[in-house]
């Protein structure tokens, strides 16, 4: 069983007991469960049921397993040649580490 839930404008493949890295999450704590309601698609032993934008009734329960994770520094570099117009610039995207603990449907 698993289903396609929409988490902070991005899609993920929930399973129970699959641990995910998401955008941030603000106000949330190590071991807190979180709904997300937004279930795009549901599958259950081969039976699909896709929502009309979302299924209704299904839901995808998660624990925060850590709330704050920096991702890998991603270094931008822009240059124009012969302008000597050069610009560096990095930064590390934040995730928050979940749990899928359940999947209801």
């Amino acid at each position: 069983m698993y289903a396609i839930v929409e988490i902070q404008g991005q899609q993920f493949k929930a399973e129970e007991g699959k641990k995910l890295f998401v955008h941030h999450i603000k106000d949330v704590e190590a071991g807190k469960t979180v709904e997300f309601d937004k279930v795009l698609l549901v599958d259950v032993d081969g039976a699909v049921k896709v929502g009309a934008p979302t299924v209704e009734g299904a839901k995808v329960v998660v624990e925060v397993v850590n709330p704050l994770v920096k991702g890998d520094k991603v270094i931008v570099f822009k240059m124009k040649r012969r302008k000597d117009s050069r610009k560096k610039n990095g930064h590390r995207e934040q995730f928050t580490q979940v749990e899928v603990k359940q999947v209801i449907a």
